[in-house]
């Protein structure tokens, strides 16, 4: 008989979500046919420059999740590892989008189980939609003028338009 270490299916879901885009959130929601609940953890890096605070990117994620009780929102500054030591989960989920992800999440996926044999990450792909979609993307093409309606959730759009000062104008554009 094989022993489930996997008693309470919580799972860490890392990022820096700035912003979250449908990619996002079609992860978490396919996340949550495998767990009883999915923390969207806001992990923060010295080294990065954000957008959106921690505060905003909390609020927008809460707001996109709002009638989905198995889904958290946190945030968290140090090692991954030590989220979810004091947490109690022992999976990180993950998302893939190409190749070019897989050597990266794999070293990270291993320097993870280095600190602690207890986790384990899970990779999804990402869905076909949103293969090409990145929050680096998504503010890129918002600060040229550009539009992103249907690959950020309405919240979210509406803050990027904000940020960069842009009027509810797409000049055009679908």
């Amino acid at each position: 008989m094989i022993q489930d270490n996997f008693v309470n299916r919580v799972a860490i879901y890392p990022g820096s979500f700035d912003p979250i885009t449908n990619g996002h959130v079609d992860l978490v929601k396919r996340g949550l046919r495998m767990f009883d609940e999915i923390v969207v953890l806001i992990a923060y890096n010295p080294n990065k420059v954000y957008l959106f605070t921690i505060e905003e990117r909390m609020e927008m994620i809460r707001e996109i999740f709002s009638d989905t009780k198995e889904v958290k929102v946190d945030s968290h500054s140090g090692l991954l590892v030590d989220y979810l030591k004091i947490s109690g989960a022992n999976i990180i989920l993950r998302g893939m989008r190409a190749l070019s992800d897989f050597e990266y999440e794999f070293q990270m996926a291993l320097m993870n189980r280095r600190q602690t044999k207890k986790i384990e990450t899970v990779f999804l792909m990402s869905g076909f939609k949103w293969f090409y979609t990145s929050s680096k993307l998504i503010k890129e093409v918002v600060s040229l003028g550009g539009t992103v309606k249907g690959l950020v959730p309405d919240n979210v759009n509406q803050m990027l338009m904000q940020k960069y000062n842009i009027k509810n104008n797409n000049n055009g554009r679908e």
